[in-house]
């Protein structure tokens, strides 16, 4: 057995079941902060009243995965990138498993720049998309079509509102 999981008498059972509390514990602790119900959604209003709910990327294995190895995004639903300050922010669609629109967005929330049907990479390297052509401080991914659907142009002013189910 473990040495230094023994106390002087032999016995470790009091050692262990310690460490199993605490690693449930930890692991308890974990799942409860980074539960999908933690996730900030925020609805995107174009000016022609279409929305978008919006999943919030604002940490950093969101902001590197983003919506890569999910299966589907319904119709009505986004990945809205939130970054620490406006700038060249580019995105490429490594291991995403459907085309997306990608719009572009700075801090006034008008829209920079748009790339329609962005295809899914499985390629190593991926295409890099962007960088717009105005900082960006937000990006926003849908589904393929939803820019020429929406008649999405660049120079929208968009509102964000916090979303309430």
């Amino acid at each position: 057995m473990l040495s230094f999981l023994k106390l002087q008498d032999g016995t470790n059972k009091k050692r262990i079941f310690f460490l199993v509390i605490m690693a449930l514990l930890l692991i308890s602790g974990s799942l409860l902060f980074n539960s999908p119900g933690q996730t900030q959604l925020i609805n995107v209003k174009f000016p022609n009243g279409a929305f978008l709910k919006s999943e919030v990327a604002d940490t950093p294995e969101k902001l590197l995965f983003g919506l890569a190895f999910r299966p589907s995004l319904p119709d009505d639903e986004a990945m809205l990138y939130i970054f620490g300050e406006s700038g060249p922010h580019r995105v490429w669609t490594k291991e995403f498993q459907f085309p997306v629109d990608v719009i572009w967005v700075d801090e006034s929330k008008i829209i920079v720049h748009l790339e329609k049907d962005i295809p899914p990479c499985s390629d190593n390297p991926c295409t890099w998309y962007g960088p717009p052509p105005k900082n960006a401080r937000y990006i926003l991914e849908a589904n393929a079509g939803f820019i020429s659907r929406e008649k999405v142009t660049v120079g929208n002013k968009l509102k964000f509102a916090l979303f309430i189910p």
